[in-house]
């Protein structure tokens, strides 16, 4: 299912989320630009879990943390930058609407962060470089869907070879958007043991963090999206 657009205008431009959306994308610019030593590049800035728990075990906190955050403005192609941005496009916006420029900094900074920890929870044996913003992004989906869990998003669905658009209730494409991620992180564990391919257990991780969060910074007003399935 493809995200084409949401029908909750925001009350002012989301300066910040445009400006990930273009650090992003500036980004993979350079990563295009630097040729054969794309791969050092990836390595060196990319979030590896191994390495991550060594650098812990050693003391060096700073090491450790920073690929956490730099790892998030990295993509592995166009496709994967693409796919993310303009996930990110549709629902920050209202995200960042609610929580003002910095509270949302924050948010999907903190988020990206709980992201990567699940996943060291799952593969902390990976030497696989992680890049990506899919974390953080799937704590602004986390996030949205408490906000706003009866807008409705336009959706284009490939049935077979045909491709159709409908509008679902965002808790039913958001509900159902985390319960692929569940299904295929667990589906992954038994499988490949959890090691490389795609970062499953991030994006649930992001997305739990991003329920929890939106509900600690705005008392009242995120609702828990199980009310919403349980009706």
């Amino acid at each position: 299912m493809i995200p084409l657009r949401d029908n909750i205008p925001s009350s002012r431009r989301p300066y910040v989320n445009y400006t990930i959306i273009g650090v992003n994308v500036v980004v993979f610019l350079l990563e295009v630009a630097s040729g054969p030593r794309l791969g050092d590049l990836l390595a060196t800035y990319g979030f590896v879990p191994a390495r991550f728990l060594i650098f812990l075990g050693q003391g060096a906190v700073a090491a450790a943390i920073i690929p956490m955050f730099t790892s998030m403005f990295l993509h592995g192609g166009w496709l994967h930058l693409i796919g993310n941005m303009w996930t990110l496009f549709i629902f920050g916006d209202n995200v960042e609407d609610v929580l003002g420029e910095g509270g949302f900094l924050f948010f999907y900074l903190v988020c990206g962060a709980a992201a990567l920890i699940l996943h060291v929870l799952i593969s902390g044996g990976s030497a696989v470089p992680l890049v990506g913003a899919s974390g953080a992004i799937a704590g602004v989906m986390g996030a949205y869907v408490c906000l706003f869990p009866g807008a409705r998003i336009l959706t284009l669905v490939p049935i077979f070879i045909i491709f159709t658009v409908i509008e679902v209730p965002a808790y039913i494409y958001l509900g159902i958007w985390f319960f692929l991620q569940f299904f295929q992180g667990t589906f992954s564990i038994t499988t490949q043991g959890a090691v490389g391919g795609v970062a499953w257990w991030a994006h649930v991780g992001g997305f739990l963090a991003g329920v929890g969060l939106i509900n600690l910074l705005t008392p009242g007003r995120a609702v828990n999206p199980l009310k919403w399935f349980l009706k």
